[in-house]
């Protein structure tokens, strides 16, 4: 999703429906050329591996300047100035001293903060954040959603955080996109997911949180296996992994139901026709913990 908004998927993808808008600019026809404009003046990526992303023969401020005399008309030297105040920003210490070494003097924590010092590099209002703390320890991972929150707080710059971490997305989410087999399932507030989740994958995802198997002795799972996206099955994708499937969602692809003003899902059970089933998973924090009610 999030390669598609910024055009770089491989070549021989394109786009078959629907239209792609980024800050009310439709996107969707654009070319290479009004690419590299939006690119980080307006949407910015971190992306899940920064060695990676990085390259390993360029010093770290040479990469995080390059950035910003791309898209910003400034002299070298606040160009320089602002790539150490930006590494200073993401908790890089000793940032004029390490301002000129190459990536592979840093761990992956900090490489990881470069990273993102170079996406705020250019003022982007818009920061995807791809698995940016997957290849990470988890005390490791913590600092970094804590420095995203501090970013967002400071520059007021959105941020579409990607994970299959559910730890991560109850940390730093206001709203909550679930997506199955590359469709957005369920939507709402960071409370409407986790208190009130309507859709049998969220039920499914919230159920398989290691936290609920220190008290139950036993770690859940989703049966089956995702669908060939390719091919994918006639009617809901979700169905053959759904306990709760009815008739209907092998046949037809449920709407997209509104539960409040906040609150959406796609499951044929919030039809007035469908039965009605108590929702096996129900959560409240309790001292911190997640815990099943």
């Amino acid at each position: 999703m999030c390669q598609s908004v910024m055009h770089l998927l491989p070549p021989y993808a394109y786009i078959k429906h629907g239209t792609m808008s980024v800050c009310g600019q439709d996107i969707t026809n654009y070319t290479e050329k009004q690419m590299r404009k939006l690119r980080g003046s307006v949407v910015s990526m971190v992306f899940q591996d920064p060695l990676a992303t990085l390259n390993p023969t360029i010093p770290i401020g040479k990469q995080i300047t390059e950035a910003i005399l791309k898209h910003q008309k400034v002299s070298k030297a606040a160009a320089k100035a602002r790539a150490l105040e930006l590494l200073e920003l993401v908790g890089i210490e000793d940032a004029a001293n390490r301002f000129d070494l190459q990536p592979h003097f840093f761990s992956g924590g900090m490489r990881q903060r470069c990273v993102i010092a170079a996406a705020l590099a250019t003022n982007a209002r818009l920061l995807f954040a791809d698995e940016a703390t997957t290849a990470l320890d988890v005390t490791v991972k913590a600092k970094i959603l804590d420095l995203l929150l501090d970013i967002r707080k400071e520059t007021g710059v959105s941020i579409v955080f990607v994970t299959h971490d559910l730890g991560s997305v109850a940390r730093i989410a206001d709203r909550v996109a679930v997506m199955y087999a590359g469709k957005i399932v369920e939507l709402g507030t960071a409370e409407d997911i986790f208190y009130d989740p309507r859709h049998p994958y969220t039920w499914g995802l919230l159920s398989s949180l290691p936290a609920l198997a220190i008290e139950t002795g036993m770690l859940r799972y989703i049966p089956g296996m995702p669908p060939p996206l390719l091919y994918p099955p006639p009617g809901d994708a979700f169905a053959v992994r759904n306990e709760y499937a009815l008739a209907i969602d092998y046949e037809q692809m449920p709407p997209m139901f509104q539960i409040s003003d906040t609150h959406f899902a796609a499951t044929w059970l919030l039809d007035e026709r469908a039965p009605k089933i108590e929702p096996p998973i129900k959560l409240r924090e309790r001292s911190g913990k997640w815990t099943q009610i």
